[in-house]
């Protein structure tokens, strides 16, 4: 299991809070389907930013490839209006540690369903 920090920007702002499960998601590969829209697209995963993952089916399936790392913490967790960021560190089981940062695109302004992601890291 994962040891997860929390960004203190959540706070009592339930769209950031939002954008920080959804990092959580994307960092550990812990499935939170009803989090995407059935047509994400999500640019960057796996470091490959020219073959972006289409539809929810490709995401989730990359999301249950993933190795969770043993420590995560989230520096960010920001939203507004369709657009969210979440930012932060992941340590490995190796001991490495890695930046990450994703960039998230709303299906509405409501921001409960990811439309397109943004990896970077």
């Amino acid at each position: 299991m994962t040891k997860i920090e929390e960004s203190r920007d959540c706070g009592n702002s339930p769209k950031n809070s939002f954008v920080q499960s959804v990092a959580i998601a994307l960092e550990t590969g812990e499935a939170m389907p009803e989090a995407f829209s059935d047509a994400v697209v999500w640019h960057g995963a796996g470091g490959e930013p020219l073959t972006p993952l289409e539809g929810i089916e490709a995401v989730q399936a990359h999301l249950d490839s993933l190795m969770a790392p043993v420590a995560m913490v989230i520096d960010h967790a920001i939203s507004h209006g369709r657009t969210g960021a979440a930012s932060g560190e992941v340590t490995l089981a190796d001991g490495r540690t890695r930046r990450f940062a994703h960039v998230l695109e709303f299906t509405s302004a409501k921001a409960n369903r990811v439309a397109v992601i943004k990896s970077y890291g």
